[in-house]
């Protein structure tokens, strides 16, 4: 099989600089390397890449791949770095003993001493349709990892301390030089004993068996605002689990759930209420008490109300929750009920009273907006 040209493998032109051409080296090294790159043919891809970058990278191999191709290399040791093949080194080996640095600059930004901040936890809250109108509060129990009261985080038991590494001499790493055809090769590696945190501890917490922390269960107070809907999150900054190393605690993101109500409904911050009437009522107009979610209020049915008619009570709905002050309304639609159910006396009534009406049964005209608009604007 063919080899494809070591300019195109790296991606540059054959004007490049060594410069743009180790910039190139690192980018498509960052994708391919096996340890990052899960495609099968990643490992072939890095080689490949290696090999281009061994020949560029040095001026008298370049000329002469320049001037004669592949075939003037051969025997030359062009594979691979000079012969070394580095799929089994991870990035960070590699851009030490290339580019004097780690993946991302030297140490590559993983010290395990440098504080860590603590996980983020979450809880979900259920909470009834009245107190997400008019906020409350409760406590919850959250379980989470919290700083050891033993020993304060410090990891050993009381009356002990903790002491310098004696494998990496309190440095968190351990550097292995290995010859090889380049030189004297250094990969720098987290120690072993300590995991990377220079210290040692002869004599563990007992609570916390040198961790530093432990899992808890705690009893929060929560607050919850007027107006919160099912799906806003309420933060409890600082409540989530403990740091390392000195690293702030995370936060708690409580999930709220509102339950449904028997009757209400919301729109936004609109609260909407289906009220039944009967047909005498819509017909002569009537006043009728409706509950609402501040209490209950009279409402006038005027004559001739229609079946799907809608009665704002204004300010009547949900506050909103970054401000109180602003409240929606509650929208009450009128259903007009038939009775199923008719003694002879009441059959006697409705039929005198329907000689007296002019209006037969006839098909509909519709009006601008009818009755399945208006209640599609409601609920949508």
């Amino acid at each position: 099989m063919s080899k494809r040209d070591y300019y195109e493998v790296l991606g540059v032109s054959r004007e490049a600089t060594e410069k743009e051409m180790k910039s190139a080296f690192r980018k498509s090294a960052k994708k391919l390397h096996p340890d990052v790159n899960p495609s099968p043919t990643a490992e072939d891809e890095f080689k490949e890449l290696n090999e281009a970058y061994a020949v560029l990278s040095d001026a008298q191999k370049r000329q002469v791949y320049d001037r004669y191709g592949h075939a003037g290399l051969e025997g030359q040791g062009a594979g691979g770095m000079g012969g070394m093949d580095f799929t089994g080194f991870g990035l960070d080996d590699i851009f030490e003993q290339f580019f004097g640095g780690g993946f991302g600059g030297a140490g590559g930004g993983r010290n395990p001493r440098r504080p860590r901040k603590g996980r983020d936890v979450g809880h979900e809250l259920s909470i009834s349709f009245e107190e997400a109108v008019h906020g409350t509060t409760k406590d919850i129990d959250v379980e989470r990892v919290e700083m050891c009261d033993r020993c304060n985080g410090n990891r050993a038991e009381p009356g002990t301390s903790p002491v310098r590494c004696t494998t990496c001499n309190g440095n968190g790493q351990v550097r292995t030089t290995r010859q090889t055809i380049l030189g004297a090769m250094v990969q720098t590696q987290t120690c072993h004993t300590c995991q990377g945190t220079g210290e040692s501890i002869p004599s563990p917490c007992m609570r916390c068996r040198g961790d530093g922390r432990i899992r808890q269960t705690r009893t929060l107070n929560v607050k919850i605002p007027a107006g919160i809907d099912t799906g806003n999150q309420i933060r409890l900054a600082g409540e989530g689990e403990a740091g390392s190393n000195g690293g702030p605690a995370g936060n708690l993101f409580v999930l709220v759930d509102v339950k449904p109500h028997k009757y209400f409904r919301r729109n936004e911050l609109d609260v909407i209420l289906e009220f039944d009437i009967n047909m005498v009522q819509a017909a002569l107009g009537t006043v009728v008490t409706v509950p609402t979610m501040h209490g209950d209020e009279e409402v006038t049915i005027a004559p001739g109300t229609q079946p799907g008619s809608v009665i704002k009570l204004r300010h009547k709905g949900v506050p909103n929750v970054r401000n109180n002050d602003r409240l929606g309304d509650q929208l009450v639609v009128v259903n007009v009920t038939v009775p199923k159910k008719l003694d002879n006396n009441q059959k006697e009534i409705l039929r005198s009273l329907a000689e007296t009406l002019d209006e037969d049964a006839r098909p509909h005209e519709p009006e601008e907006k009818g009755f399945f608009e208006t209640i599609r604007d409601i609920f949508n």
